[in-house]
């Protein structure tokens, strides 16, 4: 069992930054490839970032790369999430997800993982 809870939201100008972090419990993070979704109102909820269990690999939507680093410290049980030159289409409530899965390997997909956080608010004005 893996708890999540997410941090860092918050509202922010176009243009500007931000990082959230995702705290999992258990002495097994390092066992879970991790990922970071986002929902906006009216819309489904996307794929925004994956990273496998040693941070080796990771991967990003389109319309977020060269803006959003995805990384984690399996020291500190964390996952982060920084993201760069924000867009107002990026304002969502945005999620961080964990899969046990197999090492080495990215998980893109919302339904391939198992256990999720409660979201964060990020907010970027125009």
């Amino acid at each position: 069992q893996v708890q999540l809870v997410e941090s860092g939201g918050g509202l922010v100008q176009a243009g500007g930054s931000l990082r959230l972090s995702c705290a999992a419990s258990g002495r097994t993070f390092n066992s879970y490839a991790m990922g970071w979704f986002r929902q906006a109102p009216g819309k489904e909820r996307e794929f925004v970032s994956a990273i496998s269990w040693t941070g080796g690999r990771t991967a990003y939507v389109d319309s977020v790369k060269g803006r959003f680093t995805i990384s984690r410290d399996n020291a500190k049980n964390t996952l982060y999430l920084q993201m760069n030159s924000l867009k107002p289409e990026d304002t969502a409530v945005y999620y961080c997800a964990a899969v046990r899965g197999i090492i080495g390997i990215l998980y893109l997909r919302d339904r391939e993982y198992d256990y999720w956080g409660q979201g964060t608010q990020v907010t970027v004005s125009s």
